[in-house]
């Protein structure tokens, strides 16, 4: 067994072979009948079987049923920045995290697009327990973060990735998408975890961190939804944390909440890739020689990119005002903007429950409050 294949995508001479094992399953069929209404069954199943690298795997079915996702459950895709990248040229993008297979999908969508190299994406292995989605996720380029390890595990897992990342970007030219925190961000504030960037630490060959993080040229990623998919399911684990209990996930809960991300109504998304964190590393090096406080520095840096390039809606500065009981931002939005939304938290929400119905607003609240506390700081 090789170093990295507990955790790798298929390479290429493994994708035909995959493929076939999977061509069959129900889950296919769903996604290529939704991808290809119009083809008869037998037609999708000879393109797929006629598939041999993970890039055609990805442009001729994976970036279809995507433009797909997005005709039937958004108005539309933004994008900014993408201009200042170059082809050819691998990143490492560290993204805030709003959905569980849209963020790494949609960003890979617009690196195609933009004639880019597409990502190697980290996905928790909590999410493909069942075979189908394992295959599924390895077809499409991702790799696995061991999740549920014990301190020691955990350790040497760490380090497997880091070198695992290390590896692709370093000696095979190819991206990766790593977001900012250990699962979704559940509550709106997006901070990137300075745990994150020590994994990334443990594969640096260099003797100043900083020199390491500039070779592996990180770009910060902004994306953001005007509604939330998932927004609803995301309050019971809220509501624990606030009443200090220790929330279990449902059996199928991530899957449920993964198909939700998929199919649920987003409206408007923007995405925005920063400017490859460069003075930024000489700054850290020369203000900090511990390497703690150098991490923390970097972890503030990627905030800071995030929160000043996240694009606010109309939903965010209406769930302000209705948390506020104010008007302050009622110029970004119209009356019918904001009986929609309230339409939604009334469908969506028990308005029986203050704890609940606050902590809905919150979530769309917080990146207005994290955006003008950045901006008025600066």
């Amino acid at each position: 067994m090789q170093r990295f294949d507990s955790i790798r995508p298929y390479y290429d001479a493994e994708v035909n072979e995959a493929i076939y094992s999977a061509v069959n399953h129900p889950m296919m069929k769903a996604i290529m009948n939704f991808t290809f209404p119009e083809l008869d069954d037998e037609i999708w199943k000879e393109q797929l079987k006629r598939t041999h690298s993970i890039r055609d795997f990805q442009c001729n079915f994976i970036y279809k049923a995507l433009k797909k996702v997005l005709e039937k459950s958004s108005d539309g895709l933004s994008t900014s920045g993408f201009d200042a990248l170059e082809k050819n040229t691998s990143y490492l993008f560290i993204s805030n995290h709003r959905d569980i297979i849209l963020d790494t999908s949609l960003l890979n969508a617009c690196l195609f697009e933009h004639g880019l190299v597409m990502t190697a994406s980290a996905i928790g292995d909590n999410l493909v327990k069942r075979d189908f989605m394992n295959t599924l996720a390895k077809l499409n380029r991702n790799f696995l973060v061991q999740r549920g390890l014990s301190p020691r595990e955990l350790l040497q897992s760490s380090k497997l990735m880091a070198e695992y990342v290390g590896q692709l970007l370093l000696r095979e030219n190819r991206s990766v998408w790593i977001a900012q925190r250990e699962g979704r961000t559940k509550d709106g504030n997006d901070a990137t975890h300075s745990g994150v960037l020590k994994m990334l630490a443990m594969g640096s060959d260099e003797s100043n961190l900083m020199d390491y993080f500039k070779k592996i040229k990180i770009v910060p990623v902004s994306i953001s939804y005007e509604y939330d998919p998932t927004d609803a399911l995301k309050m019971p684990q809220l509501i624990a944390e606030a009443n200090d209990e220790i929330y279990i996930k449902e059996k199928n809960e991530d899957f449920v909440t993964l198909l939700s991300g998929i199919i649920g109504q987003k409206k408007r998304i923007h995405i925005h890739v920063g400017d490859i964190l460069d003075k930024e590393l000489d700054k850290i090096a020369k203000d900090f020689d511990n390497t703690n406080k150098q991490v923390q520095a970097l972890a503030q840096t990627i905030d800071d990119s995030i929160l000043q390039s996240y694009k606010l809606w109309p939903t965010n500065y209406i769930a302000y005002d209705l948390l506020n009981k104010s008007t302050t931002y009622s110029h970004f939005y119209t009356d019918n903007e904001k009986s929609l939304f309230e339409r939604r938290l009334e469908m969506k929400i028990d308005q029986n429950n203050p704890l609940m119905v606050e902590s809905f607003l919150a979530m769309y609240a917080n990146p207005v409050v994290n955006k003008y506390k950045y901006l008025n700081a600066n």
